[in-house]
């Protein structure tokens, strides 16, 4: 050995190397203790750095490149490739392209549609909801996505305050166009998703498609001057009063449809989409991520939890959408062999508890989550890149220097931000709970609510910390802890949420209150076990000498508000109990909740098997607690 040590001595290293290794060893242990997640910030931050820089050398070429645009290029590069899965049927990027090409030329043709024109869709999932939507927007119109659970009275209010020139209506939607029929303006002209009408001056939309030209229409129609300007409208119930259209920009489609791609997802990728296409996140997030990605959606017509995994399976799935309901809705779903054997690596969503979070993983395999938080009007998103179970997101410096936002206290018995004596806000310390408030400024604007000035500056906060600042509201309490990972609280004012839906309480009540034996009601949420969010409770005051008819109490919330919105309890009191400044308190029945057992006012439970109210007892009580009675 030694003859072969001199002929071929060991190369020594020079003497700067071991100190070098020790440090570099050293450093990485510092790391790891002090800034654990420094990369995966730095992967993340990374990736929003990239995209804003991308849209920004758009802008510098002078050139405004849309989430549509990107579909039409795709449609010509890859023609062939499965865009939309609908019950079996493939839709290609150029079947897509094409059927919403001949969408756009019927319009053309029969209605005198302006580039910017609002047009109202009011269709459940289906492939024609986006050839439609498509068709439009290659006419340079803004198309608003009306809730298809909203009803009469509410939906009206939608249809009137986008002021749309026309109105399209899927064909399953007949009986809800019937309704609003004889009150809808007369100059809004009505299409519905058939061959035959038989509703008087309503034009049919299938048979003109089929003789419709495939050609593209002039490019001059659809072409976007400004990413700033307004492509769609989104319905959300904020945080008090009717559903408000919030003003969706081309910049604001763009950065959601960018949500897939930063959690991860490729081109490769095949997304199931089974929430309704008139919310942000399957509109945007969802198909629009699929174009950012060029990948494929299979959409279903509307969530089913005994399909959900065998659909997994039959289509390859790669990537999941959820709320958090649907994730518990999952879990509660009888156990079966090979729950696991499937090919889904992410679940992009929100909402989902900390407990049912960890049960998901648990029984359904190494399956990423990938939780995120942004309001559809909103100026400030989150994304949890780290996993970190129950969290939205983290923070950081670099983050914050992007996206400005801070967390403020709050007064409750207010109802608004709580001011110092020179009349600033404060800041909450980390682990409290604090109003989310996100900087309006150039980069990240807020453009408000359609035909309602008044809510969009109801949403904004002035002279927040300084003179001349300017705060959007978000409605939102979260929590921000020591390492800077934040966490979703509650809601402030009188909303709630439930089923995935935000709940207004002031919607809820106006519907109760138009009942001739009903005084006033004050409506709030209450917590269940093991379900999220909180359900609808309303207390009531009857009027003199009246009683409750359960019965036409059944008839007027199921006719008159969606089903999310039905208040699942009511409780009958003498005199509504009211906070300093006149207001109807809630807190203390939010506390008391709906135990018989402490209450001893009257308690009613809607019952949606027997389809009418109930006397709420101890036994019934036991039963929603336990999970035996279906909410």
């Amino acid at each position: 050995m030694r003859g072969w040590d001199h002929l071929y001595p060991l190369p020594v290293p020079p003497s700067w190397v071991p100190g070098a290794a020790v440090g570099i060893l050293s450093l990485h242990f510092i790391q790891k203790l002090l800034f654990p997640y420094f990369w995966a910030d730095l992967r993340y931050l990374l990736k929003v750095f990239t995209y804003g820089l991308r849209v920004e050398m758009y802008r510098l070429q002078g050139r405004v490149v849309t989430v549509l645009d990107k579909f039409v290029k795709l449609a010509e590069k890859q023609p062939h490739k499965p865009f939309l899965i609908y019950e079996g049927t493939i839709h290609t990027y150029r079947d897509v392209d094409r059927r919403s090409n001949r969408i756009a030329q019927v319009f053309l043709q029969h209605e005198a549609l302006k580039k910017g024109d609002t047009v109202a869709l009011l269709m459940g999932n289906e492939p024609d909801f986006i050839h439609v939507w498509f068709g439009l927007a290659k006419l340079g119109c803004v198309v608003a996505f009306l809730n298809f659970n909203v009803r009469f009275r509410s939906l009206l209010h939608c249809v009137s305050s986008c002021e749309p020139k026309i109105l399209v209506v899927g064909a399953d939607l007949l009986g809800t166009l019937e309704e609003i029929l004889p009150k809808l303006q007369k100059d809004v002209s009505v299409w519905i998703m058939a061959k035959e009408s038989t509703f008087p001056s309503v034009h049919t939309l299938l048979d003109k498609i089929e003789t419709a030209s495939e050609d593209p229409v002039p490019v001059n129609r659809c072409s976007a001057d400004n990413l700033k300007s307004a492509v769609l409208y989104i319905f959300t119930s904020g945080t008090t009063g009717l559903p408000k259209a919030a003003v969706i920009s081309h910049l604001q489609v763009l950065k959601g449809a960018a949500g897939l791609w930063a959690f991860g997802a490729t081109s490769e990728d095949i997304i199931y989409i089974t929430l309704p296409l008139y919310h942000s996140a399957a509109s945007l997030l969802g198909i629009g991520g699929c174009i950012e990605l060029g990948a494929t959606c299979v959409l279903k017509k509307k969530f089913s939890a005994s399909q959900f995994w065998s659909d997994c399976k039959r289509y390859n799935v790669t990537v999941i959408q959820y709320i958090g309901e649907l994730c518990r809705y999952l879990c509660h779903q009888p156990v079966k062999e090979g729950e696991k054997n499937h090919k889904v690596r992410l679940a992009v969503g929100n909402g989902v508890r900390n407990d049912v979070w960890r049960e998901f993983l648990d029984r359904f395999g190494a399956i990423k989550i990938c939780e995120f938080y942004g309001a559809t009007e909103g100026n400030i998103c989150f994304m949890n890149h780290t996993g970190k179970i129950g969290s939205v997101g983290r923070s950081n410096f670099f983050y914050k220097l992007f996206f400005p936002f801070d967390l403020i206290k709050y007064d409750f018995q207010k109802d608004e931000p709580i001011r110092n004596k020179h009349g600033w806000c404060e800041k909450v310390k980390k682990g409290e709970a604090g109003l989310l408030i996100s900087k309006v400024n150039a980069k990240n604007p807020f453009f408000g609510y359609a035909g309602n000035k008044r809510h969009t500056e109801k949403k904004l906060l002035c002279e927040v910390f300084k003179k001349g600042d300017l705060y959007f509201n978000t409605g939102d309490l979260m929590v921000q802890d020591h390492d800077n990972f934040l966490y979703f609280w509650d809601r402030i004012g009188d909303t709630f949420r439930w089923k995935g839906e935000n709940v207004a309480t002031t919607e809820v009540s106006d519907v109760i209150v138009m009942l001739d034996f009903v005084q006033e009601a004050n409506v709030y949420g209450v917590s269940v076990p093991g379900h999220e969010g909180k359900a609808g409770m309303a207390s009531l005051i009857l009027k003199h000498n009246a009683s409750l008819d359960l019965e036409q109490m059944y008839k007027q919330v199921v006719t008159y508000l969606p089903s999310y919105a039905c208040p699942l309890f009511l409780r009958v009191q003498e005199k509504m109990e009211m906070t300093g400044t006149f207001k109807q308190q809630k807190f203390q029945l939010v506390d008391e909740g709906f135990n018989p057992s402490t209450i001893t006012d009257p308690l009613y439970f809607l019952d949606n098997s027997k389809k009418a109210y109930v006397l709420l007892t101890k036994e019934l009580h036991e039963m929603i607690l336990s999970g035996k009675m279906k909410l």
